[in-house]
């Protein structure tokens, strides 16, 4: 939640255990004994596509609390080693002086394959009036944030506003037609495709409102928002991807707890559940990110790389039972010929869950799955004739990738 700022922008350290990736082994599993009846089968139909993910990531603000080192650089976006990020959120600062500070770990980010998206929390003092951008200043602040972009070697998209609806937030506030007046005057002019309007509780009618502008909606390349205080939900037919660009479960929690861990796991569930086509934390280094101050990845981490790792950007989602069986939550995903399902147990015991695959053809799945002791354990489960079944581990992760 936002109620605390302080604790979003600094984060209250806390002394956490070092976690290290458990060695990886292979087994052939069928898993044939089932070890409770499974209440529904969860059905996977390649033939039916729904939204294009763009990827998985978390936001790194150098000005704020320092820039991610070289290993942690790797450990957030290395699809290999790391936990796979594919987005890098940063801020557009409000002094040009600063805008150096950002390119190191921009840099390296698209060296690892990461698209990196950019949030403007202020103008320049000189361009707003308290905590509002002056219409006069619209050419000036959309030369301001094209010349960041310019300057950092370019980004994936730009955004104007950091939840313009949060009146208490202390920076730069609009209603949802401000933002859409700008973006249709100078949404052509920031040096990178907007993504807006970025509102806090991804609130339906601000963005309708925004949309209704159809120059500053011609303007957008996707739909930005992030979900403090609401729950993921379908936006409808807007015409606009719709990325998650920001959220944390709670910062004075570990990122090594596993039961936030999994709280975190049925949120991205959720959102791509939801039709989104990107989910993004807030600070990728943090005692409650997915990164820790001591630079290991964390529980919170190593989730998210379920999805990170296996599901890279412009994979399809692709039609799959969202809740086959109580306390289980499955989505998939194809790029090509290759299928990838994510699965969530949130069950306390082991859980055996049955799976159907129409549209596509199948032997086995590469599986990794992380449970409170262990991270990506890797083993391989076979399919017969477009079935299967798995025993899910107590309160787990799993991903399955097409062999």
């Amino acid at each position: 939640m936002k109620i605390n700022n302080i604790l979003k922008l600094t984060g209250t350290p806390i002394i956490l255990l070092s976690l290290s990736l458990v060695s990886c082994h292979k087994s052939q599993d069928t898993d044939t004994a089932a070890l409770n009846i499974p209440k529904g089968t969860a059905t996977v139909d390649a033939n039916t596509v729904q939204q294009t993910v763009q990827g998985f990531g978390g936001a790194s603000i150098p000005i704020w609390i320092g820039d991610l080192t070289s290993d942690q650089r790797t450990k957030a976006f290395s699809a290999s080693s790391g936990i796979g990020m594919s987005i890098l959120r940063v801020m557009v600062p409000t002094s040009s002086s600063q805008f150096a500070a950002e390119k190191p770990t921009i840099d390296a980010a698209k060296g690892l394959g990461a698209r990196v998206i950019a949030t403007a929390w202020n103008a320049p003092a000189s361009m707003m009036d308290g905590l509002k951008l002056k219409t006069s200043s619209y050419a000036a602040y959309a030369a301001h944030l094209s010349s960041y972009a310019s300057a950092v070697g370019g980004v994936y998209a730009i955004s104007p506003w950091n939840e313009p609806n949060y009146s208490a937030s202390g920076w730069m506030g609009a209603t949802a037609s401000e933002v859409a007046d700008f973006v249709a005057a100078q949404g052509n002019n920031c040096g990178a495709p907007i993504m807006a309007p970025e509102p806090l509780n991804m609130g339906q009618s601000y963005i309708n409102t925004y949309l209704s502008n159809a120059t500053a909606k011609a303007n957008t390349a996707f739909v930005a928002g992030h979900i403090y205080g609401a729950t993921p939900y379908n936006l409808g037919n807007i015409g606009k991807s719709v990325w998650m660009t920001e959220h944390y479960t709670n910062s004075s929690i570990s990122g090594n707890d596993w039961g936030n861990a999994m709280t975190a796991a049925k949120e991205i569930h959720d959102c791509m559940a939801a039709g989104w086509a990107a989910y993004v934390w807030w600070y990728i280094r943090r005692s409650y990110g997915p990164i820790d101050e001591n630079s290991n990845i964390t529980k919170l981490g190593y989730v998210m790389a379920h999805w990170a790792r296996y599901v890279r950007p412009g994979y399809t989602k692709i039609s799959c039972t969202a809740n086959p069986t109580s306390g289980v939550y499955t989505t998939a995903y194809k790029s090509g010929s290759r299928i990838v399902i994510v699965i969530i147990n949130q069950n306390s015991a082991t859980t055996y869950q049955s799976f159907t695959l129409s549209g596509t053809s199948l032997t086995g799945f590469n599986r990794y799955v992380t449970t409170s002791s262990s991270n990506l354990v890797a083993s391989t489960v076979a399919v017969s004739v477009g079935s299967f079944g798995i025993n899910l581990s107590p309160s787990s992760v799993t991903t399955l990738v097409s062999q």
